[in-house]
């Protein structure tokens, strides 16, 4: 007797059939286990799910996907809103209108939005990995300013191209963001090394989405043609569902790479009671809205890494503060690949030019600790470094047992390093 089983993953399996084979007359017998429709659903599903799902991915995956295809299902709805109006705008269906001049104009809004995303990712693109939930948020938030632009349009002639213009500078900051976090977190949610049948996937998920938000968007538009206030009232509640939608997405993600926000709350919880939060805990801890929006922000969070300046450029120092620094390269930081420099509340860290990413996670760490003790009374850098000799090593273990990635720190690149010569026989420091 042979059992034929069906599925992506050894615990998630469906026997299909049984075969039955007999010595006396040398005949096979075929009983089939499952019916034709549920073969069919299975390979349906399979087009949308990861292999080997759930097990395949981390278990925020699911509660990220579903705010994501709601939030996907209202932008495209609201697409086809914001689109017939630009057309409109263009001139469709009006005798006046001239070809040429329609596509001059949409050549300067594609124009616009590909320079603006260059720009945007050479002064953001080094930036995205380490704030992927606020990046993520912000896209969107830049495609709905994009979409607002397109439906104004009709309403400023005069001012169309600048306006449309405007629009689509929006949505390429949208893009390379979008695309850019989109990466970050399938790595995320990858945990057999299957982020290419997880992005696959996505974009599977996606496509019904477009294809459901598109048919609703026709229908959407269809009856509210003619009526402004029904656009504009349908338009602005989507938006508000789209937003709120998003912000929940990112809510569901609990990352375990450190960046500098999750570094200093998982160690100034450490500091405090010797134990290590886990990822989970801490993703209800840290801001997902931009900076500029923290006052607003329902979480308390931790701004200790907000005094600690990363990769600081040398010939910006003053003379004291170089000097302080040069004497503490042949005292304090005989060993490490980084200088630490206290002052005025916050801590500044020059980093060696040959310097790897496990150095730049102990000199932040060691900075954080130094900012810390910043706050009470007693001889920082001895006490720092006292810290960071007997608890480091201890502190990095309890984070790998508690399920975070220690192999780098998630940052801005650091682009300003420093090389320092130490001559111990004659106690000179260049």
């Amino acid at each position: 007797m042979i059992e034929e089983w069906n599925g992506t993953s050894s615990t998630k399996l469906t026997k299909t059939a049984t075969i039955t084979a007999t010595n006396a007359n040398s005949s096979i017998t075929i009983q089939r286990s499952s019916n034709a429709f549920t073969h069919i659903s299975q390979r349906i599903l399979q087009a949308f799910v990861p292999e080997g799902f759930p097990t395949s991915v981390t278990p925020d995956y699911v509660p990220f996907q579903v705010w994501d295809s709601l939030q996907g299902l209202s932008t495209y709805v609201r697409m086809m809103l914001s689109t017939q109006a630009l057309l409109s705008a263009i001139g469709v269906g009006e005798k006046s209108a001239t070809v040429i001049g329609a596509t001059f104009q949409w050549f300067l809004r594609d124009l616009t939005g590909m320079l603006g995303g260059v720009l945007f990712t050479c002064y953001q693109g080094s930036n995205l990995d380490s704030n992927a939930k606020m990046w993520r948020l912000v896209a969107d938030l830049m495609n709905d300013l994009g979409m607002l632009m397109d439906l104004v349009s009709p309403l400023f002639p005069s001012a169309f191209v600048f306006i449309v213009c405007i629009g689509s500078l929006s949505r390429s900051f949208t893009g390379v963001a979008s695309g850019a976090t989109r990466a970050a977190l399938t790595q995320h949610f990858a945990l057999e090394n299957n982020a290419a049948d997880i992005a696959a996937k996505e974009g599977s998920q996606e496509t019904l989405a477009t294809m459901i938000g598109m048919a609703l968007g026709m229908l959407l538009a269809r009856i509210t043609i003619g009526h402004s206030f029904a656009i504009w009232i349908s338009f602005l509640s989507l938006t508000m569902f789209h937003m709120y939608a998003n912000y929940k997405a990112v809510c569901c993600l609990s990352l375990n790479n450190l960046n500098c926000e999750r570094c200093s709350i998982v160690l100034s919880h450490f500091l405090k009671t010797g134990q290590v939060l886990s990822p989970k805990q801490v993703s209800s801890m840290e801001h997902v809205l931009p900076l500029w929006m923290t006052p607003w922000s329902p979480k308390g969070g931790d701004s200790l890494y907000k005094r600690v300046h990363l990769g600081v450029r040398v010939s910006s120092l003053d003379s004291l503060a170089m000097i302080n620094l040069l004497q503490s390269a042949g005292s304090h930081y005989k060993k490490e690949k980084y200088l630490l420099q206290q002052k005025g509340g916050t801590v500044r860290i020059i980093t060696h030019k040959d310097s790897v990413a496990a150095d730049i996670l102990q000199s932040f760490i060691h900075a954080l600790v130094m900012a810390k003790l910043d706050d009470q009374d007693g001889s920082i850098s001895s006490e720092s470094q006292s810290w960071m000799a007997k608890h480091y090593e201890v502190f990095l273990l309890k984070l790998q047992s508690s399920g975070w990635k220690t192999e780098r720190l998630l940052s801005s690149s650091v682009v300003w390093r420093a090389n320092w010569l130490v001559d111990y026989s004659t106690d000179k420091n260049d």
